[in-house]
């Protein structure tokens, strides 16, 4: 049979919504069911619409009433119907099913694939505008024992619940199509997902590949797409790589924040997130069994040097994993707009760790002149809620002096605001610094190792020398090998 890829032919223009659904209802080989939770059967709809579909649906099905959902899927841990958790049972349980009712001998050539979502679309007070889960697993080769699977989250923009259901089956149909015609191009197939689609009534902001086809994906460069592609202004990954859905390992967290270039992580960073943690953790409404720490990387930075280099991106992310931490980036270049983000998920204890210069720049008016309240109302939203600035010490190069909380200089337009923030207790000053590494920057730690001199492992957090030597990290390309 030949492959999917060499039958695969470039559109001059986007397919419509139909001829994606018929490409597929006429493909001899693909046949699968639809599983759809919360918001009809969108998806099902448009390939049956599309005519031919008696050779691709295997079983078209909601389970809307929960007692019937359990009883055909079982039933989460936490009781919730829109997780993850709960979509990749679905998958697995239609997988399953078609593999033990559909006779490979009398169809050895069929591409068995189970497609599912479930759903929570806009409610009724139009409070929530809704979100959900959605995925496909399947195979590219009928001799493929393990499968390939892709698995988003999105969130509506729209007011209307019809309106809603609409996008989600053209969401569906789009995720299908990519899935057995630009599997080889995921950086591609992610865009193609907005097909016929506003970028405003949709946001994605959690993807992840897996399966054989997907071995050389790297899911974090997969969570760098979604910020370029403005599909998103934030996202996650945890240590093992693995994209996280920001909202889940937010909601109602105390959450300490750390943002840097990590270009790369230094001895000052660890010491900086060690020290701002141990007080974090001590304060008395924080719970330590629910304290998550985010280390953050602005899209801003990455741009820093011109374009996103994802080869850079790759290292710094290889480093914070290889530390054990979360890391997100977003698009927020103020604090107070990450602030703004992180309150959506929680209401508990926020906090800050930034450097001197940090601070000196969250009082700097020109970055809040496109406010119509200006540096109030950005302050407003800063430290409105239970929210503190855990502040590093800097030591001036020329003069020797450590400069702290109480002697650095803002402008003289913002003294009196300053003053007013930190004798209310919004930022505290770290004292148990270690004195003896307030010499090392990033900047000057990466010159060192682009340029090969001696000496920058000992300004590196224990074993970060190691990775970066072994995996050849944050030099020039021509050095690496890569052509």
């Amino acid at each position: 049979m030949p492959s999917i890829s060499n039958r695969e032919n470039e559109f001059e223009n986007i397919p419509s919504v139909k001829a994606k659904t018929l490409r597929i209802n006429l493909h001899p080989d693909i046949y699968g069911t639809f599983a759809e939770i919360g918001a009809g059967q969108e998806t099902a709809r448009h390939f049956f619409r599309a005519g031919g579909a008696s050779g691709t649906i295997a079983k078209a099905m909601s389970a809307y009433d929960k007692a019937f959902s359990d009883a055909i899927y079982g039933q989460e841990d936490d009781s919730r119907y829109v997780t993850e958790s709960r979509l990749k049972r679905m998958l697995a349980h239609e997988v399953r099913l078609v593999e033990e009712r559909i006779s490979r001998e009398d169809n050895p050539n069929y591409l068995f694939f189970s497609y599912a979502n479930t759903v929570a679309t806009i409610d009724f007070s139009k409070r929530y505008k809704g979100h959900g889960w959605v995925g496909i697993r399947y195979q590219l080769d009928p001799k493929q024992k393990e499968y390939d699977e892709i698995v988003l989250h999105v969130r509506f923009k729209q007011n209307e619940a019809r309106l809603q259901q609409e996008t989600l089956g053209i969401l569906g149909v789009n995720l299908i199509y990519g899935a057995f015609f630009k599997y080889d191009q995921p950086k591609k197939l992610l865009k193609y997902l907005y097909d016929h689609i506003d970028r405003d009534t949709l946001e994605i902001d959690m993807i992840n590949f897996t399966g054989p086809h997907y071995q050389n994906v790297d899911n974090r460069l997969i969570s760098l797409q979604l910020i370029r592609n403005d599909m998103t202004d934030a996202v996650m990954f945890g240590p093992d790589g693995h994209n996280l859905l920001p909202a889940s390992v937010l909601y109602k967290k105390n959450i300490l924040a750390l943002r840097g270039s990590f270009r790369p992580v230094t001895k000052v960073n660890m010491d900086m997130f060690q020290k701002s943690y141990d007080i974090f953790v001590r304060e008395q409404t924080v719970e330590y069994e629910n304290t998550i720490v985010i280390f953050e990387i602005t899209l801003s930075n990455l741009r820093a040097s011109g374009e996103i280099d994802e080869q850079d991106f790759m290292d710094r992310a290889e480093l914070l994993c290889s530390l054990g931490h979360i890391v997100m980036i977003s698009k927020f270049q103020e604090y107070y707009k990450l602030v703004e983000y992180l309150n959506k998920y929680t209401k508990a204890k926020l906090g800050l760790t930034m450097g001197i210069n940090n601070l000196i720049d969250v009082f700097d008016e020109k970055y809040y002149r496109h406010l119509s309240g200006g540096i109030l109302e950005a302050f407003g939203k800063l430290f409105f809620k239970d929210l503190k600035v855990y502040l590093y010490p800097m030591k001036n190069a020329e003069t020797g002096q450590i400069l702290t909380s109480n002697n650095l200089h803002v402008h003289p337009r913002m003294k009196e605001l300053y003053k007013f923030f930190k004798y209310n207790g919004k930022v505290m000053d770290i004292i148990d610094y270690d004195p003896d590494i307030l010499h090392i920057f990033s900047r000057d730690v990466l010159k060192r190792i682009m340029s090969n001199e001696e000496g920058w492992e000992d300004l590196l957090p224990e074993g970060i020398a190691d990775i970066i030597q072994e995996k050849n990290l944050f030099r020039p390309k021509i050095e690496s090998g890569e052509k």
